[in-house]
């Protein structure tokens, strides 16, 4: 956190800004998430001072704005915690355990109906919503007969595309206008198809082959043979996403200027296999996926200066999030061949209930409300995005609505105490559903080991780290002495472990971990900050 502190510190002129409240405060911002795929705590070098690259444009974003260090995902794999982000809500509210991550035409979706999500409830405010990118959350597909399918390579074959479409539970079922999103990874796991506003134009009709595809020195991996359209394009696919994104603001801007939007460009950035398009290819130091990282680094730089171009980047809130941690393979490679650390000097990686898994990037930029150069402590989780946006647009969030939100808008405001936290306590889960708590700098882990990857084998072994109390059931660990959690005090702190244990079982039983009343600040009483005309630029 040193390094952190002594980098922000090298890097940030916070700006003295005037604050003034007038009638133009009560304008509703626009907003943009930009949500990563498998980006770690230290692949960006504003997190991660020795990182084997540059991220200058997510740099100058946090400087612009605010970073968050102790920012989680709700799961230590990507469709519980999509499920997360769209719902403010943990995958067993949904599974009543864990969620897997659907490939082929697996589904139905997490986001049941009846579950206000977070595009609904910003129609709701007037918003026109898009989604564009990775969705992951499941979808319902039908074969000849009518009968849903289940997931799996095999059953894609056996989709019926007229009687499937419009999709029942694609994202314009699910709170947004407008849509283009593929139902799994992009690059990884088939179904390989391209969903407008639920309809597939092309459907999957011909087998995918990795050969087909460049290698780039031995980065392909964990790109499945599955059944793809004519024509889909791996090699570019957050080009596209990026581009589908713009469209819709700029046609939005055009046909609805009296509408606030709010935009989600779901990246398959950094997940596996590593595929930069080719204009980003060994442009940096950090080989391959480097160049990968880069390339998300560039497209936010686009999107924020063409925001700033069509005149409303100033009361625009982008927030940035990543799904979980770094991929093994590729905290591997990164490590030996780069010196780079994925997980940020956390310990564990993608699946782990260690930090690596799920401890990563949260950064917020609103040039008329969020003071510039901020950085919190507070510990927060991507599902408390729901009840901040809320917040920011005044809308009263219903008891059983985002039931593991908590608002975190008075922090990206400044006017949060510092020595005040937000949440009591935090929920995530690994790979398996298991449950990690944190209740200030302690974390009580449900389980024995990672919770997701197994260090026993391949290369995994030499990232392991000895037992202390084999004798447990579980771990316990206190961030703020051993952030490497090295040292299990479950038998040395055995009250705190029963508290902690006592406090998971009632959060898990009661149906909620965030408070039953949240009370939104609202657009009318957010301070509007005078504009900074000489912001940094990278």
């Amino acid at each position: 956190m040193a390094k952190i502190i002594h980098f922000i510190a090298q890097g940030i002129l916070v700006v003295s800004l005037l604050i003034t409240v007038c009638c133009s405060g009560a304008e509703l911002p626009n907003i943009v998430i930009v949500y990563t795929d498998d980006l770690g705590f230290g692949d960006l070098s504003i997190y991660n001072p020795k990182a084997a690259y540059k991220t200058p444009r997510i740099d100058t974003m946090a400087r612009e704005g605010i970073l968050f260090t102790d920012a989680h995902s709700p799961s230590t794999i990507c469709s519980p915690s999509r499920y997360g982000l769209f719902s403010g809500q943990q995958i067993y509210r949904s599974t009543g355990r864990g969620g897997g991550a659907f490939e082929g035409p697996g589904g139905p979706s997490y986001l049941k109906p009846g579950t206000l999500t977070l595009g609904a409830m910003l129609q709701a405010k007037g918003y026109r919503t898009g989604v564009f990118g990775k969705w992951h959350v499941g979808l319902t597909w039908v074969d000849d007969n009518g009968k849903r399918l289940g997931g799996g390579f095999a059953n894609s074959k056996l989709i019926n595309y007229e009687k499937s479409t419009p999709l029942i539970d694609g994202p314009n079922n699910r709170g947004f206008d407008e849509s283009f999103i593929t139902p799994n990874c992009p690059n990884t796991d088939p179904l390989y198809v391209y969903i407008e506003n639920g309809m597939v134009k092309v459907p999957a009709t011909v087998q995918h082959k990795s050969s087909n595809l460049p290698n780039l020195d031995g980065w392909l991996w964990d790109n499945d043979e599955g059944f793809m359209s004519v024509g889909y394009d791996f090699e570019n696919a957050d080009k596209i996403f990026y581009g589908k994104t713009m469209d819709f603001i700029t046609q939005h801007l055009d046909r609805h200027p009296d509408k606030p939007f709010f935009a989600v460009l779901s990246t398959q950035i950094a997940h596996a296999p590593v595929l930069p398009a080719e204009e980003f290819r060994g442009k940096t130091t950090g080989g391959p996926r480097g160049d990968f990282v880069w390339e998300l680094d560039v497209l936010v730089g686009r999107l924020i200066d063409r925001l700033d171009a069509l005149g409303v980047g100033d009361n625009t809130l982008i927030l940035f999030n990543s799904d979980n941690g770094a991929e093994t393979v590729h905290y591997h490679r990164m490590r030996q061949e780069y010196k780079h650390d994925a997980s940020g000097g956390w310990r564990g990686m993608k699946r782990d209930g260690w930090e690596g898994g799920h401890h990563v990037p949260f950064i917020a930029r609103w040039p008329r409300a969020i003071p510039a150069g901020q950085m919190s402590s507070q510990m927060t989780n991507t599902t408390d995005i729901f009840a901040t946006l809320a917040s920011v647009v005044g809308y009263e969030l219903k008891e059983a609505d985002a039931t593991d939100s908590f608002d975190m808008l008075p922090v990206m405001l400044g006017i949060q105490p510092k020595d005040k936290p937000v949440r009591p306590h935090l929920l995530t889960q690994s790979f398996r559903g298991e449950f990690q708590i944190r209740q200030g700098p302690w974390k009580y882990l449900d389980h024995m080991g990672s919770g997701g990857n197994n260090y026993t084998q391949g290369f995994m072994p030499q990232y392991g780290l000895p037992e202390t109390a084999p004798e447990a059931t579980g771990q316990l660990f206190h961030l703020g002495r051993d952030p490497g959690e090295t040292t299990n005090l479950f038998f040395k702190e055995s009250e705190k472990r029963k508290e902690l244990q006592q406090l998971l079982s009632l959060l898990k039983s009661s149906g909620r971990s965030a408070p039953r009343v949240r009370n939104p600040i609202g657009i009318e009483n957010i301070p509007v900050l005078t504009p900074n005309k000489t912001r940094p630029r990278s």
